[in-house]
């Protein structure tokens, strides 16, 4: 009898990890949107444009609703985590730079919450990781000769 792994608990965790992270994002972007005087303080004080606020809002949004249509739009749900990846790493950056390390906690805790959630997405979704995977499973998964081994490599 062949096991088939369902990745039921990579499953769970990733969609909690989504629904935790789309909260964060999706409240913090609402509040970039409708210019929350806390919001537009702290990212004024560590020496963003006023205008910047607007666009990260947006940004964070999109990304929120990107992420929660399941089974769908899974090369865009990379953009998304890359995203998430760069704002949590200039705000600690920023944070850091301005206020010091006590700053930091939310920005650690958002880089926790979003890297786990990667990486059951990439679990869920590992056809995503390599091109040369993709490509084996479009010939139906036939070795290569040597030659045609080269000529893929060669994409690259």
């Amino acid at each position: 009898m062949i096991k088939v792994k369902t990745l039921k608990k990579e499953k769970i965790i990733y969609w909690i990890g989504t629904a935790l992270v789309s909260l964060w994002f999706g409240a913090s972007g609402i509040m970039e949107i409708t210019a929350n005087p806390i919001v537009w303080v702290q990212t004024v004080h560590l020496g963003y444009p006023a205008h910047f606020i607007y666009v990260l809002g947006i940004a964070k949004i999109s990304g929120v609703i990107v992420l929660l249509i399941p089974n769908k739009l899974n090369g865009l749900k990379e953009w998304v985590f890359a995203g998430m990846f760069f704002d949590v790493i200039f705000a600690f950056t920023s944070n850091y730079s301005v206020d010091g390390i006590s700053k930091c906690l939310d920005c650690i805790i958002a880089f926790s919450m979003i890297l786990t959630t990667y990486i059951m997405f990439r679990k869920i979704n590992p056809v995503l990781s390599s091109p040369l995977l993709r490509e084996g499973m479009e010939t139906g998964g036939k070795q290569e000769s040597g030659s045609q081994a080269l000529n893929i490599q060669a994409k690259w």
